[in-house]
């Protein structure tokens, strides 16, 4: 079975890696050992290992379990997408806008 290459922009990728960089320093912060959390995780080590590097070959499900390893990080997810401004925008261009005011009945 052939491997999937990822194509990614590399700014995406020094995301990933910046990413990676993270989730390391804050198990390190919390003195926490790779083997304790990819058993934490319920993961390999070379899969927490790759995730500290911040391949983008590994599943953004292993990426939450490791954070929820790292004592519930995983809710900083909800912070991705959370203000879409291109998106508001976009959405405001295309709302219709009435030149009167409806009539009310029994006007």
């Amino acid at each position: 079975m052939k491997k999937r290459t990822i194509l990614l922009f590399p700014d995406t990728i020094k995301i990933l890696e910046q990413m990676g960089e993270q989730i390391k320093l804050a198990r390190l912060r919390r003195n926490l050992s790779v083997e304790l959390v990819s058993e934490r995780a319920n993961i390999s080590r070379a899969t927490l290992w790759a995730i500290e590097k911040g391949s983008p070959s590994v599943a953004v499900g292993y990426y939450a379990a490791v954070l929820h390893a790292l004592n519930d990080m995983d809710k900083d997810l909800l912070l991705v997408a959370k203000d879409d401004k291109l998106g508001r925008t976009i959405q405001d261009l295309n709302l219709t806008t009435r030149r009167r005011a409806t009539k009310k009945k029994g006007d």
